[in-house]
């Protein structure tokens, strides 16, 4: 049998279903015009031309909520530079030498192992005018860490030991291990007073029974460079150690010029 459906049961049901998807329209619009949200991750990004800025996962105002950042003024000229260090296999002192060469200074983010192991090339950046970053105690999965006070632990035991190694107070200034990262991760870091430091151009450059060819680092990151680079490099890499006079010379020529971190984040 069929249901006599009068007018006033059709207009009460359209209605309902406008009130559904009128709000839905207009979510789904605000979405399309803000971008994603910033969701848990591993940090990622797309080089689709040479010489511009990559496509991230987030835009650089939807970390800015976070106090966050992963790439700076792409008006300017000015680049920062960051090396990610979980070990000491000899190449750091290289790297040293070569931005003391070129009067550049970079952040070096180290974490508990660097600091014990290897006290004196942590003394020699922080007296040679570079940051030292919080790359935290064991290099964990952050992203799986809810707990403020697992989340803290992490940090504030390499505050510790940076203090007592160099008898100065770490700079606050934070990268997840593996760019690996939630929500969560980032509102604890704002709230310790933490600015988290993503990254625009990297490569790869970590692995040490592959490390890639002094040309085809040259290639990737000359092409890679772009206005206001948060530049991601691995002290690990004999590559980086051997390349990187000539990469910073290449850079220097094109106009390119080096920042800290504190001016990164004054703008």
């Amino acid at each position: 049998m069929y249901q006599t459906i009068t007018m006033k049961q059709l207009l009460r049901g359209v209605a309902v279903l406008l009130a559904v998807l009128i709000p839905a329209a207009v979510y789904l619009g605000a979405r399309q015009k803000s971008g994603p949200a910033v969701e848990a991750g591993s940090w990622g990004l797309s080089f689709q031309t040479p010489g511009q800025p990559p496509k991230a996962d987030v835009t650089a105002d939807q970390l800015r909520e976070y106090d966050a950042k992963y790439i700076g003024d792409t008006n300017g000229k000015t680049i920062y530079l960051t090396f990610d260090c979980g070990y000491e296999n000899g190449n750091t002192g290289t790297i040293l030498d070569v931005l003391k060469k070129h009067n550049a200074p970079a952040a070096f983010f180290v974490v508990g192992n660097y600091i014990t192991s290897a006290p004196e090339m942590v003394q020699r950046m922080v007296q040679e005018g570079h940051t030292v970053g919080n790359h935290t105690w064991s290099h964990p999965n952050m992203s799986e860490i809810s707990s403020r006070k697992s989340f803290l632990e992490q940090l504030q035991k390499v505050e510790e030991a940076y203090q007592t190694c160099t008898g100065e107070t770490m700079s606050h200034y934070y990268r997840p291990p593996q760019g690996v990262y939630s929500v969560d991760n980032l509102k604890m870091a704002k709230e310790l007073g933490y600015q988290t430091v993503f990254w625009s151009l990297a490569y790869v450059d970590w692995k040490q029974d592959q490390q890639p060819t002094e040309e085809y680092a040259m290639e990737k990151l000359t092409q890679r460079i772009h206005n206001g680079a948060v530049v991601l490099l691995h002290n690990t890499s004999a590559t980086n150690a051997a390349v990187l006079d000539r990469v910073l010379t290449a850079w220097e020529a094109d106009g390119y010029q080096f920042g800290t971190l504190d001016e990164l984040f004054a703008d």
